[in-house]
């Protein structure tokens, strides 16, 4: 049986991948922190439930603390490493940037590390749509310069891509990077927009709407964005022989079995449009309060995921008022609203 170690288990993408793998049968050891960057006890509903499926089992502790993260993964003596554990969030990373430096750089080369040692088929680690900065040529595709990044959460992401190939290369550890693009659905982060607009608008609260709304996202449904991972899990890079081996578009190093992969929806709409989604699944108006742009924030992402779809033939499709109503609906019954 296949073994999988994933960081961030009680965090919302790595909740939904482990979930996903459960129910395929596959066993799974959860390494989560449970910081209170937000509401704790959603991390530990989400761990509960977790629990619930046969072949979990979980560590909490940080990533920075080595010997708890070695000890765990050393117990596991996993097959793959899916690394999705961060310190997350664009603006909190103007207020506390060495809680970045910690987790997104530190923590992450320890993961690096536990996968050198047991030679793991294949690490997985996430990156952000981010990283991409300042760069204006849409849609993002893989093979962009990425140099450009914009935050200290965008910069310690880039980091780990850097650290992680230069692995690849040293060592031959298989690595695949995700960049993911603006995730969203059931069991959430409360800190992410849709989710504080939902809650402001049930309350009463103006929502605030940077750039006068004039801002554009490739919102990528989570439930899309999980399909994706379980899929690049069996389709590890290998070193090619020659740069001449790499087709055209393809991210893969020239010089290590190492890639990056674009997962998003495609599809970049709107934030006016996204709001409009919410309201009409909640059936109730938002009281607007248009702001100038937030420092460090981008005015819009939209993801090329055709790299994706040439891996695993696999291209996320959900549509995003589809999406939002599935999310609004789980709120109501978590929140009982």
């Amino acid at each position: 049986m296949t073994r999988v170690f994933i960081t961030g288990t009680a965090g919302f993408i790595g909740f939904h991948l482990a979930a996903l793998l459960l129910d395929e049968g596959i066993e799974v050891h959860g390494f989560d922190g449970m910081t209170d960057y937000y509401d704790v006890t959603l991390k530990q509903r989400r761990h509960a439930i977790l629990s619930g499926k046969p072949g979990f089992t979980a560590t909490q502790a940080m990533l920075e603390d080595t010997a708890a993260l070695d000890r765990a993964v050393d117990a596991c003596a996993p097959d793959v490493i899916v690394h999705l554990a961060a310190q997350a969030g664009v603006r909190y990373s103007l207020e506390n940037p060495r809680a970045y430096l910690d987790a997104n750089v530190i923590g992450s080369f320890n993961v690096m590390e536990a996968a050198r040692r047991h030679e793991v088929r294949h690490l997985l680690m996430a990156s952000t749509s981010s990283v991409y900065g300042a760069e204006t040529q849409m849609p993002y595709a893989e093979t962009m310069k990425a140099d450009t990044q914009m935050t200290i959460y965008a910069a310690t992401k880039k980091a780990s891509e850097a650290m992680a190939h230069a692995y690849a290369h040293l060592w031959g550890v298989p690595t695949t990077m995700f960049r993911f693009f603006t995730v969203y659905g059931p069991w959430g982060r409360p800190d992410m927009a849709y989710f504080k607009f939902t809650d402001a608008i049930l309350n009463g609260r103006p929502i605030d709407i940077y750039n006068h709304g004039d801002m554009y996202r490739d919102f990528t449904y989570v439930d899309d964005l999980v399909r994706a991972i379980r899929l690049l899990i069996d389709a590890a890079p290998e070193r090619p022989a020659t740069p001449a081996d790499i087709a055209e578009g393809d991210s893969l190093s020239p010089v290590a079995p190492w890639r990056v992969v674009n997962i998003g929806n495609s599809t970049s709409v709107r934030l006016l449009d996204f709001v409009e989604a919410i309201e009409d699944a909640l059936g109730v108006k938002a009281k607007r309060n248009l702001m100038e742009m937030q420092k460090g924030d981008v005015p819009a992402t939209w993801a090329d995921a055709s790299l994706l779809q040439r891996l695993t033939g696999y291209k996320p499709q959900t549509d995003m008022r589809d999406g939002i109503a599935r999310f609004v609906a789980w709120y109501r019954d978590y929140y009982g609203v």
